[in-house]
């Protein structure tokens, strides 16, 4: 597949230092995780709870990048005569949400 001529981290300040900070927030938490499963009076049900939350923040930070993706590149897609790769680049991205 023939990348599209705008192919580039286009986020807005904002959108950027969110999923950054939101990025250092999920990593704090890993460690966390990798602490609590070296503690054998850890509770798994309790590991699972923050692997979920660890998901969930994730998933936000994805949800984030995809607007700003959808905002920045699909909407002008036709304008610059790419569409068919755009629409390749999310089939394929959808597949892991």
């Amino acid at each position: 597949m023939t990348a599209p001529c705008c192919q580039q981290l286009n986020l807005d300040e904002k959108t950027r230092q969110d999923a950054h900070q939101r990025l250092v927030s999920i990593r704090g938490h890993v460690e966390g995780v990798l602490r609590m499963l070296d503690d054998e009076k850890i509770y798994c049900v309790d590991v699972l709870r923050q692997l979920k939350a660890i998901n969930g923040a994730v998933n936000k930070v994805g949800e984030k990048v995809l607007r700003s993706h959808l905002h920045d590149h699909v909407a002008t897609a036709a304008q610059r005569g790419d569409s068919s790769i755009i629409v390749d680049e999310l089939m394929e991205i959808l597949k892991y949400r």
